[in-house]
């Protein structure tokens, strides 16, 4: 079956409220959906699946993981019913040699996952399977994982980092969604920009994340590594759309984009 090639997509998820909430943010990932060819399957690369080594989910009905402690009371009660693609996660592991990807039998659907997709995808009728983060690799590491997930877009894939560019949580000002930024968040998130526009990766691999500001705004990269699967997996022809900028609670950035939706799924 021909497929349409799928963009790729790096979503900033923020708070797991957002999943509860009609916003600004929610209303986009609605919209942005409508915008996408219909995917076959999702993989999702999400912030909040940290390992030591890469696995990738292998379930037919993952379970939905509330992985916070606080928050309203119906945030627990959330669930995210999609099916899992355990065909799709061993063609992955076979096709990709290296670096070694192994299956897993328990992981489900973390709060990057249904965040993002309760809004995109309401009635979860697409398969999703999980990528980890190994945590014990470097930036380049993650990149390079990206690119040899690129093949899976003429599949009728749609690959998601679910991230945050800026996440410094000891930092954010919880009491204030809209508080002003801090000046290092709004400086690391703009010299992100502006990298991805370039197309010039390898700051934000190399140099960005270890400048005064980078720590900052990343003490640990679990949040950050997502964007770099996305960058990896897209090509340099892609078209690139800022589909939603803020900074929320002070330390979180909401920056959001595509690569490889064209043009012409944009009205004028």
């Amino acid at each position: 079956m021909k497929h349409s090639r799928m963009p790729v997509l790096f979503i900033g998820h923020g708070s797991p409220v957002n999943a509860i909430e009609d916003n600004p943010f929610t209303k986009k990932l609605k919209k942005l959906a409508k915008k996408l060819p219909r995917p076959e399957a999702i993989l999702c690369i999400s912030a909040h699946w940290l390992t030591a080594r890469t696995w990738i989910s292998h379930t037919h009905f993952p379970k939905t993981i509330h992985d916070f402690h606080k928050g309203p009371s119906e945030l627990f009660t959330v669930n995210y019913p999609a099916r899992g693609a355990p065909e799709l996660a061993e063609k992955i592991k076979a096709a990709i040699q290296t670096p070694h990807i192994q299956l897993d039998e328990h992981w489900g659907f973390d709060q990057g996952i249904w965040i993002v997709f309760i809004h995109m995808y309401p009635d979860a009728d697409i398969p999703i399977i999980q990528l980890s983060i190994n945590m014990a690799e470097p930036a380049d590491y993650h990149y390079e994982l990206g690119t040899r997930l690129r093949q899976l877009r003429n599949h009728g894939v749609l690959i998601v980092g679910s991230g945050n560019i800026v996440h410094n949580d000891k930092m954010i000002i919880w009491d204030n969604q809209y508080a002003p930024p801090y000046p290092w968040a709004v400086e690391f998130d703009e010299q992100v920009k502006q990298c991805i526009i370039q197309r010039d990766y390898k700051p934000l691999l190399e140099e960005l994340p270890f400048t005064e500001v980078g720590r900052l705004s990343n003490p640990a990269p679990d949040h950050y590594f997502p964007l770099l699967y996305a960058l990896g997996a897209s090509d340099i022809n892609d078209s690139v759309r800022f589909e939603f900028e803020e900074i929320q609670f002070g330390s979180v950035s909401m920056r959001s984009l595509s690569l490889g939706i064209p043009s012409s799924r944009y009205p004028i």
